[in-house]
């Protein structure tokens, strides 16, 4: 790809390598596109929202073992299955699209980020809820492996546990491993390109912007930013170790910009192995792990998934990354007293 294309990248070393070859490329020509018809990048986000928000319908309605809702037709389950994939493959492309379409525009803006932030959750919420209905439809398979009699009292039990799963899975799962990815990928940026290169955002600050806001800001604005603190909290709350890393550099060096390139660039040689593998919270490996049990007619295990593989994966990057942080921190603390 030209180099034009490299520029609608936040950086090639936060994109695995189906992004960085594949999915990115088309995305880029999807935003040149835009660009022609001046389309705004908030919405193209919106309509990935609502695109990956309609695919939940279609994975709700049967699968190719037990045939779709209606007529029970095997073929008709596994298209609704199809389409499914389909819609929520085309809302991942649009939400690539929008933000090369950001840097290709200049048009960033700060509702800009908050909505890209919260768009896989308008994808995700609807699919997760719809699937525990689903469930509710369809287990006779999972009530056979467990030898679990199929009355309608163990099937309102059993789905009631499906929907905890689901929820856990949901709140736990998909918001706070997303949140934490988003997250690191930011801080690599910030570190990699400075305060301009990234959107490393802070709550303090986004409660500066919150409280600054008028009567005159529309409801809907005050009502993203104040999620958006919230998110930004979280996200500080799971990081303590990074949190003192800056705060001891904000100590050393008066300001974060003032940060020498070669302190900037030890950190980048830490976080770039956790890089790798905190690219496997984000979206493409997620999605392939709901096509793969939805096709398999056993949707209620992706919750369990989500909860258990993909938290110890969680774990693992958040505990990796934190370790060095400290390490880091130390080391500039130490620096700092032998002065």
């Amino acid at each position: 790809m030209n180099e034009k294309y490299y520029q609608t990248l936040k950086s090639a070393e936060t994109e695995d390598w189906l992004d960085l070859h594949v999915i990115r490329p088309f995305c880029y020509y999807c935003a040149v596109l835009f660009a022609k018809f001046d389309i705004h990048p908030n919405t193209v986000t919106i309509w990935s929202m609502i695109i990956g928000a309609a695919s939940a319908w279609f994975f709700a309605q049967g699968s190719f073992h037990y045939g779709d809702n209606i007529t029970g037709s095997p073929v008709l389950g596994l298209c609704y299955n199809i389409i499914a994939i389909i819609l929520l493959m085309w809302a991942d492309v649009l939400d690539c699209t929008d933000g090369q379409l950001a840097r290709m525009t200049g048009k960033k803006s700060r509702m800009g980020r908050i909505l890209d932030g919260v768009a896989g959750f308008a994808w995700f919420m609807p699919i997760y809820v719809l699937l525990v209905y689903r469930f509710y439809l369809h287990h006779d398979w999972e009530f056979g492996l467990f030898g679990i009699e199929n009355t309608e009292q163990n099937t309102l039990i059993a789905t009631a546990i499906v929907f905890v799963l689901g929820l856990i899975s949901g709140i736990w799962g998909l918001a706070g491993q997303q949140r934490l990815a988003d997250y690191y990928i930011q801080v690599h940026l910030f570190f990699l390109k400075g305060e301009k290169g990234s959107e490393l955002d802070n709550s303090k600050r986004q409660q500066e912007i919150y409280d600054q806001m008028t009567k005159d800001t529309p409801r809907v604005e005050r009502m993203f930013q104040k999620s958006y603190i919230d998110y930004t909290k979280k996200q500080e709350n799971v990081t303590p170790q990074f949190q003192r890393l800056l705060a001891t550099l904000r100590e050393k060096y008066g300001s974060l910009d003032n940060v020498p390139q070669e302190v900037r660039e030890e950190f980048r040689q830490k976080s770039l192995p956790v890089i790798k593998w905190n690219g496997l919270l984000t979206f493409n490996f997620r999605e392939f792990w709901l096509f793969l049990f939805c096709l398999l007619d056993v949707p209620a295990a992706l919750f369990v998934w989500e909860i258990v593989g993909m938290g110890a994966l969680y774990f693992y990057v958040n505990h990796r990354h934190e370790s060095f942080c400290k390490k880091l921190a130390d080391k500039v603390k130490g620096e700092t007293a032998n002065r």
